[in-house]
């Protein structure tokens, strides 16, 4: 099945940023969403939304620490509509700070979303694709796993994973699945709100401000995985800003 009409697409981080644009524009091209995140009241507000422009979305709790929140939000699709076609995997944290901080909850905390978030997805969407003989797995990295910067090591290490573990999917994925990682660059989200270092914050709000491009930029490199024949797998899409180095 080629295109985005009638797929069904289970998203995490779907209450704002890429995640919310993502199922916006998705929504408008006819899949069927089902929505993950952990703030319930954002997730209500976007459902209705899209429902209110005429689309079809369910929501769940989703906090991707939790492997059962992944199992169920696999399970919902399975039971509103009997099937899942694509996982967008794009929950993701950086609490960007120097090593010499010492922040180590926090680096814990970007290994638990960032690494096993992914790894529970995974988990919860492969055994549904294998019985069912085709679905794709999207899952969303970072350029930071192409170009490691100061203040960066831990988020840049959590995303180099992301794409050594996506490399991995896609050679033993046979020729039923698929496997895109499609990596931002700087984008408008709140993303700089997680770092607790201020110096830090504010560089990474200055870099938005100045350069950044909007989340509907990342939603349409998504689509566009999405909506290719079946044969046709897109493995890696790299999306920057013409100004960022």
């Amino acid at each position: 099945m080629s295109g985005i009409k009638g797929k069904v697409v289970a998203i995490t981080g779907a209450s704002s940023g890429i995640g919310e644009a993502t199922a916006l524009l998705l929504a408008e091209r006819g899949a069927r969403l089902v929505l993950g995140a952990r703030r319930s009241e954002r997730l209500a507000e976007l459902v209705a939304r899209i429902e209110k422009a005429g689309g079809t979305a369910v929501q769940i709790r989703t906090d991707v620490i939790r492997r059962h929140d992944l199992q169920a939000l696999v399970a919902l699709a399975s039971e509103r509509f009997g099937r899942l076609d694509v996982l967008v995997s794009n929950a993701g944290v950086g609490t960007i700070s120097p090593l010499d901080d010492l922040r180590v909850d926090e680096w814990d905390h970007m290994v638990d979303v960032n690494v096993k978030g992914v790894l529970h997805g995974i988990g919860a969407a492969l055994p549904v694709f294998r019985a069912q003989g085709t679905g794709h797995f999207i899952t969303t990295a970072s350029t930071a796993a192409f170009r490691i910067v100061p203040t960066m090591a831990v988020y840049a290490g959590t995303k180099f994973a992301v794409r050594a573990i996506c490399e991995g999917l896609r050679q033993e994925a046979g020729d039923s699945l698929r496997v895109t990682t499609v990596s931002p660059g700087a984008t408008a989200t709140d993303f700089a709100e997680a770092s607790t270092n201020s110096q830090v914050r504010a560089e990474i709000t200055k870099m938005r401000d100045d350069i950044a491009i909007p989340p509907d930029a990342i939603a349409r490199a998504i689509a566009f995985a999405i909506e290719q024949p079946a044969a046709v797998d897109v493995n890696e899409i790299v999306v920057r800003p013409t100004a960022q180095s």
